[in-house]
């Protein structure tokens, strides 16, 4: 049986993952760093235009466990936050209105569509 868009999508999230963890399946900061830098350059680089750091601050702000690596779990919710970020500009906003260092709720303030 051939997968949905959406099935596809979550595998490749899921191989995304994997590209950078190690046998214990988590990534440490310096694979979390690349992986950012690699996967998400448009994104990383409208933060940095706004003076948004965050690269400084990612890891610690996803490893909710405190234990320097970033598990499956907590990666998600770092694709949830970029995704909120995507999300927010198909409304119209600019990049990087997110998530900032202030620890703001993604949620807030998210344009609502047109009906």
């Amino acid at each position: 049986m051939s997968s949905t868009a959406a099935e596809k999508t979550i595998m490749d999230f899921t191989d995304l993952l994997h590209k950078y963890t190690g046998e214990n399946d988590k990534i440490d900061k310096q694979n979390f760093l690349k992986m950012l830098m690699e996967n998400f350059p448009n994104f990383l680089r409208a933060c940095e235009e706004k003076g948004e750091d965050y690269l400084a601050h990612a890891l610690e702000r996803k490893d909710k466990n405190k234990d320097r690596k970033i598990e499956f779990c907590e990666f998600l919710s770092l694709l949830g936050a970029t995704g909120t970020d995507y999300h927010k500009q198909s409304h119209g906003a600019s990049p990087c209105t997110g998530e900032t260092s202030d620890r703001r709720s993604l949620c807030l303030e998210t344009p609502r569509h047109n009906k």
